[in-house]
């Protein structure tokens, strides 16, 4: 009867981690959308170019990875701003990929990326390396900026998936408002734990400001035409980062703004989420 018990309490605790796991992950129905803004969307840049995209489903982390989150796979936390709950950020694109395959690894799956030639050799912040992506492997990645831009906007068309404007009641970001005549909110000056906005239509928390978050693809413009699952100019070196920060103002956190850094860079508010298919 002994063994029975705790034979029943393994398996349940298993099944329960799994559903854990699972229930932090946001199913994503493929479909067709328009990637970029409008011309006369306020605060727009010039490299937002619509273009309709058609992408497969996948799944994406309801939240931005906390930093409990990062300490259970990578053993150390590189964060400013400290707390379990709160996003992980000071992390480079090297450090995201490599997060993404160690869980891979934890979990069982089989992991997406291939790093070599990492530097340093072990050790963190990783600040060079040569990365290949599997794409039918079915481990954890960073989203394409594809993906990343279908998910926020869940299905709106508006520059924020709250509407034509946001508030600081709605996201962490410097609360100068461009899109509402430049109307002044709160400025926080940190970044806040997950979860504390509502979600957008789809599930998914903090689309809007906290942390920036690295996504695969290399900086370049988008491609002509209509596009099928892109994931963008892999042999470019700077790296997409999606979401805006809680340094600033709403202009940068719009859905359809990009913004780029050099993979190797690391700043206290540029975190990542992942997803897988």
């Amino acid at each position: 009867m002994k063994k029975f018990t705790i034979l029943f309490f393994m398996v349940s605790s298993i099944a329960f981690n799994l559903a854990a796991q699972q229930n932090n992950m946001v199913r994503i129905t493929g479909g067709t959308f328009t990637l970029g803004s409008p011309g006369t969307e306020s605060g727009r840049e010039k490299d937002e170019v619509q273009r309709q995209v058609t992408l497969s489903a996948f799944s994406m982390s309801r939240y931005e990875i906390t930093q409990r989150e990062y300490q259970e796979i990578m053993g150390e936390n590189p964060s400013v701003f400290k707390g379990d709950n709160l996003p992980v950020e000071n992390v480079t694109w090297f450090d995201a990929v490599e997060y993404c395959n160690k869980r891979s690894q934890k979990e069982g799956l089989r992991p997406v990326y291939t790093i070599n030639r990492r530097t340093p050799a072990a050790g963190y912040p990783i600040t060079n390396a040569e990365v290949t992506a599997n794409w039918s492997n079915n481990g954890y990645r960073l989203p394409t900026e594809a993906e990343w831009e279908y998910a926020c906007k869940a299905g709106t068309t508006t520059p924020f998936n709250t509407g034509e404007i946001i508030t600081t009641a709605q996201a962490n970001y410097k609360g100068n408002n461009l899109a509402d005549n430049n109307s002044k909110t709160e400025y926080r000056e940190k970044t806040i734990p997950v979860g504390s906005f509502a979600a957008n239509a789809w599930g998914l928390y903090d689309m809007h400001g906290n942390v920036y978050e690295w996504c695969w693809d290399g900086y370049a413009a988008y491609a002509y035409g209509a596009l099928n699952n892109p994931r963008g100019d892999s042999d470019v070196y700077y790296r997409v980062i999606r979401g805006g920060a809680w340094y600033y103002v709403d202009q940068y956190i719009r859905s359809a703004s990009r913004g780029n850094y050099n993979p190797s860079y690391r700043i206290d508010g540029l975190g990542f989420r992942i997803v897988r298919q």
